[in-house]
């Protein structure tokens, strides 16, 4: 059945309605080589929000804080219409090093920032945005739960940390009564299906729902990328250096681009763009809340958001996983196997879901 950007979904286990795609701003900027000057991002995000849209995710650093900036300006006659989600631990001052990290005083500092840049009292949604492996679950979380109680922040997730420690933190904040987390932003897409080992899957059991980041592979998944550029450097122009950055992360492989060969070809075969097709495809997860889809003209994001009008047929959703199907590995694999299943469940048919 089609969606639309106006038919919203409950975020992790929490009341807050969301739309199904968020719009994401890294691109409101160009401090970082390429992305949208104030003019053109303005115009996404008005596209975005007359289209029904409500789901805005930003970062602290994003572009060196002009993202923030710009939907300060932009949201000021319609913020509480949006969910606003941003997010903190990078870095905000090089050789500073409590300016980042996840502890309390990067926490309460960043907040303080953003709460400037985006002309807010308020914001909807807190991430953390990378895990820094130095920091107690009690002190992030104790700090969290405080800038609820002040209602500085409203709702609190988390993003790029271990499945481990987001499942021992959301079962510390239910015992200890302090604010749950309820979603969780990861990179998932068909050329990096790595969640699916224990993230997502955790995501489902702890109550997370899942805003997927990078849904299109850096771009290899719209088709924009060729065996040339598995040895090209790229340079010059916005566009060449992001595709020299995305080709530097690995993103730009044989495998990806033979993954993306056959997103091209059910594209065709569905009368839609590769780029709507990738997206479609991570919609098919039902751990998936709202993937965050970046844009830099009105006609991309125009076309991405096509993708919530995109469906599937039962062969062309089982090429696309044959091909981009990952090794889960142990103890998965082992589980999963029919001598396990047998040993454990003998001759009983028991349904399994992940």
């Amino acid at each position: 059945m089609p969606l639309s950007l106006d038919t919203y979904r409950l975020l992790g286990r929490s009341g807050l309605r969301v739309s199904p795609l968020a719009l994401g701003t890294a691109t409101f900027g160009t401090e970082w080589g390429w992305g949208a000057g104030q003019d053109d991002a303005r115009k996404l995000f008005d596209l975005y929000v007359e289209r029904g849209g409500n789901f805005i995710d930003t970062a602290a650093t994003y572009t060196d804080g002009s993202s923030e900036r710009m939907l300060g300006e932009f949201t000021r006659h319609n913020r509480d219409s949006l969910v606003l989600a941003t997010k903190y631990t990078t870095q905000r001052r090089p050789g500073d090093p409590n300016s980042g990290g996840a502890h309390r005083k990067s926490l309460l500092a960043s907040v303080e920032a953003s709460l400037r840049r985006l002309h807010t009292d308020y914001i909807d949604l807190l991430f953390l945005h990378v895990w820094d492996f130095a920091t107690p679950v009690e002190e992030i979380l104790r700090g969290m739960d405080d800038l609820v109680r002040q209602g500085k922040v409203l709702y609190v997730a988390m993003s790029n940390a271990p499945a481990w420690e987001i499942s021992r933190m959301q079962a510390i904040a239910d015992l200890r009564g302090w604010s749950p987390l309820i979603a969780l932003q990861i990179e998932y897409s068909l050329i990096n299906r790595g969640a699916e080992r224990d993230l997502i899957p955790m995501a489902r059991a702890m109550g997370l729902g899942v805003t997927p980041y990078s849904p299109l592979g850096g771009g290899v998944l719209s088709g924009k990328y060729s065996r040339a550029d598995l040895t090209a450097t790229g340079a010059g122009s916005g566009e060449s250096n992001r595709k020299s950055f995305n080709a530097g992360l690995g993103m730009v492989t044989e495998r990806t681009l033979a993954i993306a060969d056959v997103v091209r070809e059910v594209a065709a075969e569905v009368e839609r763009t590769p780029a709507q097709v990738a997206l479609a495809w991570t919609l098919q997860n039902p751990a998936v809340t709202a993937p965050v889809i970046g844009a830099r003209t009105p006609g991309q994001l125009s076309g991405n958001l096509g993708a919530l009008e995109v469906g599937f047929a039962a062969d062309q959703l089982a090429r696309l996983d044959k091909a981009s199907a990952i090794d889960l590995g142990y103890p998965h694999d082992l589980l999963a196997s029919d001598h396990i299943r047998t040993v454990t469940a003998g001759d009983l048919k028991i349904e399994t879901r992940r």
